[in-house]
């Protein structure tokens, strides 16, 4: 099966994160693309595990350099995705699932248009301003901010692929696993081991006809 990536995006707070590492704890051949950013490091998360912590001089010394698949700043901070990280799931075999926003995801479709993009919506609108306070609790002004993010986000729904609403986790990460499972047998993404396939059906066929 060709490999190919899985883009999830979410307006902030509604689960995508989480969501994703429930697909990968579910064993199925996913890796996950640990981003690279210039914000510091969260209670509890672990350097080059939730995230690749770097200074803005080394952020934008990747993006000279090409080193990265995507890159956008959000809320004044600035997040990218390795091309390193494609490469590696391209040699193991494996889908790479991206946790990215809505700026990454088009900068990502353009360049592999094979991608496969998922956006997350909260059940409603209570709950997704639940979850904006608690990201925004420090002040006013960072709650207001990040309102804006998410009704820009939400405008650009129609761009993807999927839509999966995020009422409840297990459901969400069940139909993600759906999306995947269907994705993955296209027959674009199977070419060579369909045909091998064939070819060698036929043949028998054939013999048999004789």
């Amino acid at each position: 099966m060709k490999s190919f990536a899985v883009a999830i995006c979410a307006p902030s707070g509604v689960g995508k994160t989480t969501v994703a590492k429930r697909l990968i704890e579910g064993g199925e051949g996913v890796l996950f693309s640990v981003s690279v950013t210039t914000r510091g490091a969260r209670p509890g998360e672990q350097p080059d595990v939730a995230y690749h912590f770097v200074s803005r001089d080394e952020f934008e010394a990747m993006v000279t350099n090409g080193e990265l698949l995507e890159w956008a700043e959000v809320h004044g901070d600035l997040y990218g995705t390795p091309l390193a990280n494609l490469e590696a799931a391209e040699r193991e075999g494996q889908l790479l699932l991206l946790d990215i926003d809505v700026q990454g995801a088009r900068q990502v479709m353009q360049s592999r248009p094979d991608t496969v993009t998922i956006f997350l919506l909260p059940p409603s609108f209570e709950a997704l301003m639940e979850r904006l306070r608690e990201r925004a609790s420090e002040d006013d002004a960072r709650l207001r901010r990040r309102m804006a993010t998410a009704k820009a986000e939400l405008r650009s729904v129609e761009g993807f692929d999927y839509v999966v609403v995020n009422d409840r986790l297990e459901d969400a990460v069940r139909d993600i696993r759906a999306i995947i499972h269907a994705e993955s047998r296209r027959l674009d993404r199977q070419a060579a081991e369909v045909e091998d396939l064939r070819r060698r059906l036929l043949e028998a066929l054939e013999a048999e006809g004789r």
